[in-house]
């Protein structure tokens, strides 16, 4: 994606951040987020709170992301989540959209950053839509671990065709060796025609998650998600002091993350 463009879309989704924020501050679990280069990354806990090392992908190029660059390159201009002409991610043509070669080559990248590792990822979870499941394979199809698919870890989604998902038949024939049993509908029930989901809604979301990630026994894990998703969490539910963190996720990105997950109940 072009960088003015990456811009533009990183200012409209910190649309309604710091109220989500504040929110998220009430809640029951509190989520601290430390990079590789913080000091309590390679810190050991004392406290009782469960850590974990979280490797966080946005999925490659998709074949919208393609579309988009090529509109702004035509001079089209779109009003985000609206239905009109001009804007590429309405298109029927890019429904569930996967992964171009591009984003194909760009998740082989990842690849070589994740057999790298000191520590091998010992779960993958993906979100269920296709170019995420795509780049969430080819990232880690070297490892003999659980791949799961999460509807949590979509995108925030509605009236964008690239961000519905086909079904789950559909999905299981092109990606056999993922679990899908955490989805319980076929159908795509998330997706609306009408509006986008908001921050509170895709916040809550996000935080359900969270809850279910720091259950799991695994200590490090691999999570394949989208730009919007990656910022609500990183701006509006992990307490995180580095910005870098904060910024806009680009295509085929990985960041690796030691959380803390501290209950209060």
């Amino acid at each position: 994606m072009t960088l003015a463009l990456a811009r533009k879309e990183s200012r409209q989704h910190h649309e309604g951040m710091p109220e989500l924020y504040n929110h998220m501050r009430k809640k029951s679990l509190t989520i601290k987020a430390y990079s590789q280069s913080h000091p309590k990354y390679n810190e050991t806990n004392t406290q009782p709170k469960s850590s974990k090392i979280v490797h966080f992908v946005r999925h490659g190029q998709g074949f919208h992301n393609l579309m988009a660059d090529m509109y702004v390159s035509a001079g089209k201009e779109w009003n985000q989540y609206e239905r009109s002409d001009d804007n590429p991610y309405v298109l029927p043509e890019v429904l569930d959209a996967p992964l171009t070669q591009k984003g194909r080559e760009q998740a082989k990248a990842i690849q070589s950053l994740v057999q790298n590792m000191d520590c091998q990822p010992e779960l993958v979870v993906l979100s269920s839509n296709c170019r995420a499941l795509q780049t969430g394979l080819i990232a880690c199809g070297h490892l003999n671990v659980q791949f799961i698919a999460h509807e949590m870890v979509r995108e925030e989604t509605g009236v964008h065709i690239c961000d519905k998902r086909r079904t789950i038949k559909e999905q299981k024939i092109d990606f056999p060796t993922v679990d899908f049993r955490l989805i319980e509908h076929d159908d795509d029930l998330l997706f609306r025609e009408d509006r986008r989901e908001n921050k509170m809604e895709i916040g809550e979301r996000i935080y359900a998650f969270m809850e279910w990630l720091g259950k799991r026994d695994e200590g490090h894990i691999c999570v394949t998600s989208h730009s919007g998703w990656l910022m609500t969490l990183f701006n509006g539910i992990v307490e995180c002091e580095e910005d870098h963190l904060k910024e806009w996720f680009q295509t085929g990105e990985l960041r690796t993350v030691k959380l803390e997950f501290d209950s209060h109940k």
